[in-house]
């Protein structure tokens, strides 16, 4: 242990290498309900070539690494349970390039999406994921992060163009180029976006952005049921409007919204919707939209183009996690992600209620509902040994409804450890063909041991 520091030391410096209790305490843990472990040491690269070095120096005494960025995801990602080396990508926080005619920026993994905002207002550009935390691009990347204008803009992985990414033995390569595409080789682009540190550590990330839409405006459209929630927005997806954000938040979750903020929403399923382009374009967008709701039995739709209204809309939304939180003190939250076919989610979503009440669970659901992917937001006390199995059984039907219908384990928080039992199910015979990928890239199997896929040493 002692000359594993000493060594890490001479590759870097004596102030990048931590082995503070409280260091590795914040690195033992992410927002999730999984088991901690700590760490025997955090180290802070600043460039590429230090991780380069860093990786080589455990590839070759055979040391686990964790790649870690703000510690914001929720299915154990970060958790080093085999211990060893932790690197922490905060210090490589610079925006290597904004370049506005081509729609692309150059960031290290550091970077957090709202200082990428912050950095392109001024030339007009935005960059689209947004998950509701603030999280780290590198971090994003890892996950395949989504959110809220997933149905406008798509996933991470679809803004991605290239990956500086330093394998296990060192070897620092690039997937993609500045080219808006490629026929050439392998889309590795695609294979590492989602790995989640299993492959190698990004160093640098080439990313696509966009205009910031001339004008937005907001809606917020109450239904007496989730089918005729979901049913409107298939109608809206069907005849092409480019919908920006569209968010369903069901019936308990709106009571959560309206005790924790104050506000006085119908407490009934509900749609919150977002449009952007041009005012002219838009005014067409929301008169066909009021339509089609109405058709499928909206009672109500308040449109907000004010951005005072709209933040508070979008507000409210966001921190409809942090309202549950807040209000069940000591318990921990439990956030399912699945993903189903949009002809299939209204029943998913009744579903998942149905659980909810079998297992006696405090909780709301609310859904990407654009691209099928919704969660159920669980409240757990984690020292209720029958509370937790109950969580557990909860989730585990949840994934298994999804996976029944053609669906996915995980829409946009990742594997990790929490759905990795998932895997071999959902995949059948792929899950080999990742398992012989990782063995490849990564025959000592030093990064991030134990997550998404479970190999071992070659």
């Amino acid at each position: 242990m002692t000359t594993m520091i000493n060594q890490l030391k001479e590759l870097l410096s004596e102030e990048q290498v931590s082995i503070n209790e409280t260091i590795l305490e914040q690195h033992s843990q992410d927002e999730s309900y999984h088991d901690v472990a700590k760490p025997d040491v955090v180290v802070f690269p600043k460039t590429t070539e230090e991780v380069s070095r860093i990786l080589q120096y455990a590839n070759t005494h055979k040391i686990p690494v964790v790649p870690f960025g703000r510690g914001s995801s929720l299915e154990g990602h970060i958790i080093p349970y085999d211990n060893g080396i932790t690197i922490d990508f905060s210090l490589m926080d610079k925006i290597i390039a904004i370049q506005p005619e081509d729609l692309l920026v150059v960031v290290q993994p550091g970077v957090t999406r709202t200082q990428l905002n912050q950095a392109l207002k001024q030339h007009g550009l935005f960059f689209s994921v947004d998950p509701g935390a603030d999280a780290t691009l590198g971090g994003m990347v890892a996950t395949n992060a989504s959110g809220t204008t997933a149905v406008r803009y798509g996933v991470m992985r679809d803004q991605v163009r290239d990956l500086e990414v330093v394998l296990a033995d060192g070897t620092v390569i690039h997937t993609g180029s500045l080219a808006a595409k490629s026929a050439s080789g392998y889309h590795l682009n695609g294979l590492f976006t989602g790995s989640e540190g299993t492959l190698g550590c990004f160093t640098e990330l080439t990313l696509r952005v966009y205009g910031i839409p001339e004008f937005e405006t907001a809606a917020r459209a109450t239904f007496n049921t989730v089918e005729e929630a979901v049913e409107a927005v298939t109608s809206v997806l069907q005849v092409g409007i480019p919908i920006a954000r569209v968010e369903l938040v069901d019936e308990e979750s709106i009571r959560q919204v309206n005790a924790h903020n104050e506000t006085s929403f119908a407490e009934k399923p509900t749609l919150f919707l977002e449009f952007h382009g041009n005012e002219a374009g838009l005014a067409q967008d929301v008169a066909f939209t009021t339509e089609l709701m109405q058709d499928a039995g909206c009672t109500e739709i308040i449109f907000e183009t004010d951005t005072a209204a709209r933040n508070q809309l979008w507000t409210a939304r966001h921190n409809l996690a942090y309202s549950y939180i807040h209000s069940h003190k000591g318990k921990k939250m439990m956030v399912t992600d699945v993903c189903v076919p949009i002809s299939e989610l209204a029943h998913a979503i009744h579903h998942a209620r149905e659980q909810l009440t079998k297992y006696q669970l405090a909780g709301g659901l609310l859904g990407h509902v654009g691209d099928g992917n919704f969660h159920a937001l669980v409240m757990v006390d984690m020292k209720n040994t029958d509370e937790v199995a109950r969580a557990n059984a909860l989730n585990e039907a949840i994934v298994e409804y999804a996976l029944s219908k053609n669906g996915t384990c995980t829409g946009e928080h990742g594997v990790g450890v929490g759905k990795q039992k998932y895997q071999r199910k959902e995949h059948g015979a792929a899950y080999d063909v990742m398992a012989s990928i990782k063995q490849t890239l990564d025959p000592n199997n030093i990064m991030n041991p134990g997550k998404i896929i479970k190999v071992d040493p070659v």
